[in-house]
């Protein structure tokens, strides 16, 4: 008999609200998500969950927007995770600097510890064209990534993706290790998807991957972005894209992953896929 959920948790991808005309070549309905995000709340309201996670590009552009799209978490009863994705710095230079603030995070990466799992919440948008203020170096240096991935042939050079910087690397590849040391299994959190190949991957996706490589305790990689969703097995660990909210006129995505000893049930809604992912 399959062994009962450790805990189980919420996951929304790419609301990217706010109050524009639909985008009909990229079947995007960003005003839509509001009713689409309180939808997903009552969802999850009906569910015992540990936490909800919003995989970035809570919004789609306008720092108004999140006067908007904010409360509408407010009707959770669970704990709330945020990561931030590109569309949430499509804001006036001034926010840049205070936009992880606004969504209520005291830091843009971080990480937290859940019954024998360590989740590690990315941010992906730190070397980018668009989240550092204007005239910082870490612009320059998403231009060099962006360049050498074009010389190389690869898909991702593309200025919607971002990179972490060696900083936030060297506190990955510490907590990676923390958790290896505490016993705990792995769940990476990102906006930016690293595999498979793709042209919305991490502008330093390679380098990342082979980090994961290293370490067998790392089981899932989950991201947004790529809002037609993917999906992908490299090393022993699930790499999980959930698909874009935003996407269609009157369907959704989201899902509800339960947490078991053996295995990771996803329980898709809307257009998100159902998969259970076994561990070894």
């Amino acid at each position: 008999m399959p062994s009962a959920p450790l805990f189980r948790f919420g996951v929304i991808a790419d609301p990217q609200y706010a109050d524009l005309a639909p985008n009909l070549t990229l079947n995007r309905y960003p005003a839509k998500s509001l009713g689409k995000l309180r939808e997903a709340m009552e969802e999850f309201n009906r569910h015992d969950l540990a936490f909800v996670v919003t995989l970035g590009d809570i919004i789609d552009r306008e720092w108004k927007s999140f006067d908007a799209i904010l409360p509408v978490y407010e009707a959770s009863r669970h704990r709330k995770h945020f990561l931030l994705g590109n569309h949430d710095f499509a804001v006036a230079p001034t926010h840049l600097g205070t936009v992880p603030a606004r969504v209520g995070m005291s830091s843009a990466y971080y990480d937290f510890s859940l019954s024998g799992y360590r989740f590690i919440a990315l941010d992906g948008n730190e070397i980018s064209v668009f989240a550092p203020p204007e005239g910082d170096s870490r612009r320059q240096e998403a231009k060099d990534l962006m360049k050498a991935l074009e010389i190389a042939g690869a898909l991702n050079g593309q200025r919607w993706n971002g990179a972490i910087g060696d900083t936030q690397y060297d506190w990955l590849a510490a907590k990676l290790k923390e958790a290896k040391a505490a016993g705990e299994k792995v769940i990476v959190m990102n906006h930016y998807p690293i595999f498979p190949e793709n042209g919305h991957n991490a502008l330093n996706s390679d380098r990342l991957l082979a980090l994961l490589a290293e370490h067998d305790h790392v089981v899932a990689y989950l991201n947004g972005h790529n809002h037609a969703g993917n999906f992908g097995v490299s090393d022993g660990t699930y790499f999980v894209n959930f698909k874009g909210m935003v996407d269609t006129e009157d369907t959704s995505a989201y899902a509800i992953v339960s947490v078991c000893e053996d295995r990771l049930e996803i329980s898709g809604f809307g257009r998100e896929t159902s998969r259970t992912l076994a561990l070894r």
